[in-house]
């Protein structure tokens, strides 16, 4: 890989709007593959939206460094105001659940994202009862905490 230098205006962006308290527009800096240690990406959430749900990884930490707007991060110690300037680590836990939400009426939050990009990851979403498997090159697969099955099972 070689060295980066853009802006989002070289950048074309993904848009992602299909369900309705989420949705995000996202510059991806560098691409998530088994080559690249460190996954990065710029985001632009609108008014009173979350980019994504309540969730925490076990083997990735993320970084989000908020250059511009106005929300709040949901942790499992309560809900914190964030602001341009705000640096948030997430360590890769339950301790480092997370959830970034546009409180705005008017401003987009605009946020830099930097993530190890261990694979695989497991990520637990606790409101919903959730399980993903994150592999790099192989895709994402969800699960309901409910669907457990014994280890023997099938064997």
């Amino acid at each position: 890989m070689d060295i980066i230098i853009t802006c989002k205006e070289k950048i074309t962006p993904k848009h992602t709007g299909k369900h309705a308290p989420y949705e995000y527009v996202k510059y991806e800096i560098t691409e998530r593959n088994r080559d690249n240690q460190c996954y990065v990406c710029l985001y632009e959430i609108p008014p009173g939206k979350a980019g994504y749900p309540y969730h925490y990884h076990t083997a990735n930490t993320e970084v989000f460094y908020i250059i511009s707007g106005t929300g709040v991060v949901e942790t499992p110690d309560g809900t914190k105001d964030i602001a341009a300037g705000n640096v948030i680590v997430c360590p890769p836990n339950a301790k480092g659940a997370h959830k970034i939400i546009n409180t705005s009426d008017t401003q987009v939050l605009t946020y830099l994202d930097c993530d190890t990009a261990n694979s695989p990851d497991v990520v637990f979403y606790p409101t919903s009862g959730k399980i993903g498997a994150l592999v790099s090159d192989e895709g994402n697969m969800f699960f309901e905490e409910s669907s457990k099955v014994d280890y023997y099972k099938g064997e």
